[in-house]
């Protein structure tokens, strides 16, 4: 009868097995853009001309103090997108506005099994509304006027940087009432061409260059006409409600989707969409930033440092979700000239590079609460990784110092529990001897505790201790972009995510009953048969969790697993040596 049961739940959690792989199968991946929807057989799903927008929901005013427009002026869509190019880079500028409508990373692939498609972060209606908007605005700004916004002229619809060029300048002119308008965005190379391709696709270190994700968008104002000319420079981000399409759990992303920006007081604030619909935001911040965040990408503004800029956050006609600056008045005088411009960055959360862009920008990769704990583990992580030159080898070795870290608490904790366990038989004396008189058996069992100079706690220790790093650790997995479709070996090509065939998951289940073996049979009932439970619970849990965390688990445990075996053999034969 034991045979068949055994038989039976063997057979069961084969087919459990075989179903979860489906399910994973069809459902564990993020989806591509339809065919139709590609753009130069890789892009995905953008329109080649944009629909025409609204200008009063898209343009605030000079003082940003309204944050719904009361006469909406609407634009003629614009012609074809001015396409740039560079090694990292790919987009699209809407001359309506002159505003980045689609961008895409060709060093970010969507998929790991698909290269081809680049990962894209901006679009203009295609699965998402996603776009970097800036202008002029105020009194005489050409994004003001109730005709709607400007439509600007360029030399080519299509720029690409040149071999051998680190620099790429894209030009867009506009003229009105005696006023020349240039809006100037400049790019840089990011890839070392003395880096092998592999090397540039593995990002190492100095192959390539993060500022390279820096559009630098600059407005040379030359006016020729006979009065002087007074505007504002303002910039936002324009984004609605979709998913997070650089989600990489199965169960759904726990990262941060939403708005964040700089202020002196609260250099990392986040403001969630919800908070939006709450309530607009409004303040004034001298120098800054205002972002938006999501899995592993950023999307910043970043002004210019000296200047005091109106920060707010709004709600279009079409439900819309809006963070902005709008810098100071500029006045230039009657036959003069001047400029005045900002940064975007738009690319991978890389902690070093964002913190020199502006301070307080590498807080947005957000660990959380326990990010005093995270920010040193990547750390650490990094210079093993720059010894090894693979994560998930460094996720062992970084499992090996952790463990060497907690050794003497360790040791301290499973000498307490082999103690337990020799004195398993004294305790099922006294539960014989004394029971259902509960009273009388606890003060027993402290009696024999202290006799034998046992800390009944003292097992749980190392969890506790190990929470608080495996948490931190379980965040810095997450939101570390160096981690994403990093490949360990074999069937782990991406430790970001959870484990295709689930068999890290299943080892760190077995290991951790092992290890339950080890300790000492809680004396009650109820709870050696929760304790027994464990194990398959974690199990299941650990299933969507990403591959180097449960790496990091599964190391931890066969590591605890012999100090804790060898700790209680040496115990055992002691406590033997001294009843003999």
């Amino acid at each position: 009868m034991d045979i068949k049961r055994s038989i039976l739940i063997a057979a069961l959690a084969i087919v459990s097995y075989v179903m979860v792989l489906k399910w994973n199968e069809d459902y564990g991946q993020a989806a591509l853009p339809t065919p139709s929807a590609a753009t130069n057989g890789a892009a995905s799903s953008l329109q080649d001309t944009p629909v025409a927008n609204t200008a009063s929901d898209d343009v605030p005013t000079a003082n940003a103090a309204h944050s719904e427009p009361s006469a909406p002026a609407t634009a003629a869509a614009s012609d074809k997108l001015i396409r740039v190019k560079t090694d990292v880079l790919e987009l699209a500028i809407d001359p309506r506005g002159g505003d980045i409508v689609q961008l895409t990373l060709p060093q970010y692939p969507r998929r790991q099994d698909r290269p081809d498609v680049p990962f894209q972060l901006f679009d203009n209606g295609g699965e998402r509304l996603y776009q970097a908007q800036s202008g002029l605005t105020g009194a005489n700004g050409p994004d003001a006027n109730s005709n709607g916004r400007p439509l600007y002229n360029s030399a080519k619809n299509s720029y690409a940087l040149e071999e051998g060029k680190n620099q790429l300048t894209v030009d867009l002119n506009y003229s009105a009432d005696g006023v020349n308008y240039i809006k100037r965005f400049s790019f840089k190379r990011g890839l070392n061409p003395q880096c092998s391709a592999k090397e540039q696709q593995q990002k190492k270190t100095g192959c390539v260059d993060p500022s390279s994700y820096q559009v630098d968008v600059r407005y040379l104002i030359d006016n020729q006409s006979a009065q002087a000319w007074t505007g504002n420079l303002f910039a936002q981000l324009k984004r609605d409600a979709s998913d997070d399409p650089s989600s990489t759990t199965a169960t759904g992303t726990a990262t941060y989707l939403g708005a964040a920006l700089w202020t002196k007081e609260e250099p990392y604030k986040k403001v969630s969409m919800k908070d939006i619909d709450k309530q607009p935001l409004k303040e004034t911040v001298d120098g800054g930033w205002v972002a938006w965040l999501q899995h592993y990408f950023v999307t910043a503004w970043v002004p210019t440092k000296d200047t005091s800029n109106v920060v707010q956050t709004r709600k279009d006609s079409q439900g819309n979700y809006i963070i902005g600056f709008t810098g100071p008045s500029l006045t230039v005088a009657a036959g003069a000239k001047a400029e005045t411009a900002a940064t975007l960055y738009a690319g991978p959360k890389s902690q070093e590079y964002l913190k020199q862009l502006s301070p307080g920008l590498e807080l947005t990769v957000d660990y959380g609460i326990l990010w005093f704990i995270a920010q040193p583990i990547f750390w650490l992580l990094q210079h093993i990784h720059s010894l090894l030159g693979n994560w998930g080898w460094s996720i062992i070795a970084l499992t090996i110092v952790i463990k060497l870290a907690f050794f003497p608490l360790s040791a301290a904790s499973y000498k307490s529990m082999a103690r337990m366990r020799a004195v398993a038989p004294k305790l099922a004396a006294l539960k014989e001897q004394h029971g259902d008189d509960r009273q009388k058996m606890s003060q027993a069992m402290m009696e024999l505790y202290k006799k034998e100079k046992i800390n009944p706690l003292g097992g749980c220790l190392p969890i506790l201790v190990q929470m608080p790093v495996f948490l931190a650790l379980y965040w810095v997995l997450l939101e570390s972009v160096e981690m994403r479709q990093a490949p360990w070996l074999l069937w782990i090509t991406d430790l970001a995510i959870k484990d295709p065939f689930f068999i890290l998951p299943i080892i760190m289940g077995a290991t951790m009953f092992i290890q339950q073996q080890l300790n000492p049979t809680p004396p009650d009932p109820m709870q050696a048969r929760v304790m027994k439970l464990m194990p398959i619970i974690f199990t299941f849990f650990f299933l969507w969790f990403p591959a180097g965390l449960v790496l990091y688990w599964v190391v931890n445990n066969c590591l605890s697993i012999a100090q804790q075996w060898y700790i209680t053999r040496k115990i055992e034969a002691a406590t033997k040596k001294a009843a003999a």
